[in-house]
């Protein structure tokens, strides 16, 4: 990787039977069909998704094939033990609820798929709700027990153990790997969360397929493996003030923060990998302009850079944390 320099990957649209229409404009490119889209990957290293750069020197590259060439430029000296990058950036659009869930740790995902399987530690923000509508599913009630909750399965009332609220634009909402969840209908939002694929469907509204005629596959005794019925409901995050920053998130694979503002800020850090994620306005980070919807990577050998605004300006940073193995 003889050229540092920040890095924009071209969006993947993925067609989703609960998404909607938004995305393709929201990430700046052409919808490729009529249907529902309900994902946009804006920065991943899985299997069969691996984003490609979109611009620059390095157009046309994967950000595997980055990382192959020169892991350190990357990721300075936090180089992952399996190489691979170990997050995954994407917008969700939810025009109706996603499915009720639950993802391993990384130590159940071992134990369930193999080594090498990350677990899903997530984190969302939410872009747009509904104020009448719009839902977010996180957590049990306090005192549910599995007991219960397989007798609310088995009556088709899931979502009544479930702790929810309405979300509203700027909550940000951490889901531990366990924490059964669902986002409802009628929300825009940003998620990150581990590298993994790794979902547990435990309910999906009695909803069926239009294409197949049936009910997706439900994943009963893997899903109650790892819910974790001892963390009981999740609220939207209160944030703390971090110099110029409100850190939302803390955790051991990544740090996420929130500045907000029309002057310059210094992103990025000279030795760690960084991505900037555009929610609001218009800027550049460098050569490399900003609009909502863009996630940009910084290599570690990049150091620290500004973020100029050309008008208010909102943006996440977030901080990949210390390597762990994934076995």
């Amino acid at each position: 990787m003889k050229t540092i320099s920040p890095l924009s990957f071209m969006p993947i649209l993925t067609s989703n039977v609960w998404g909607g229409h938004r995305l393709p404009e929201f990430v700046g490119v052409p919808a490729p069909h009529a249907d529902p889209i309900g994902e946009a990957w804006m920065l991943s290293d899985v299997d069969g998704n691996l984003s490609v750069v979109a611009d620059g020197p390095h157009a046309g590259r994967t950000l595997r094939d980055l990382i192959a060439e020169n892991p350190a430029a990357i990721f300075g000296a936090n180089v992952p033990p399996d190489g691979r990058f170990p997050l995954l950036f994407k917008f969700l659009d939810a025009r109706q609820e996603l499915s009720v869930q639950v993802h391993p740790s990384d130590e159940q995902a071992a134990r369930l798929k193999g080594p090498g399987h990350r677990g899903k530690t997530e984190a969302w923000v939410i872009l747009d709700a509904d104020p009448v509508t719009s839902r977010v599913y996180a957590g049990f009630r306090a005192g549910m027990t599995a007991e219960r909750f397989r007798e609310a399965m088995a009556e088709g009332t899931v979502p009544d153990t479930l702790h929810n609220f309405t979300p509203k634009a700027g909550d940000c909402v951490f889901l531990e790997a366990g924490t059964v969840h669902a986002v409802g209908a009628n929300i825009l939002l940003f998620e990150v969360q581990q590298t993994s694929d790794i979902t547990y469907r435990l309910f999906d509204w009695n909803r069926v397929d239009a294409k197949t005629g049936q009910p997706r596959q439900l994943h009963i005794r893997d899903g109650l493996e790892c819910a974790n019925f001892a963390a009981g409901p999740c609220e939207p995050v209160t944030p703390r003030r971090v110099g110029d920053r409100d850190r939302l998130v803390d955790c051991r694979y990544f740090t996420l923060d929130h500045l907000n503002g029309d002057t310059p800020v210094s992103v990025g850090a000279a030795g760690e990998c960084r991505v900037v994620v555009c929610l609001q306005g218009t800027g550049r980070i460098g050569d490399t302009p900003l609009r909502a919807g863009s996630v940009v990577l910084l290599p570690a050998a990049l150091g620290e850079v500004k973020v100029v605004p050309a008008d208010k300006l909102r943006v996440l940073e977030i901080a990949i944390g210390a390597p762990c193995s994934s076995t």
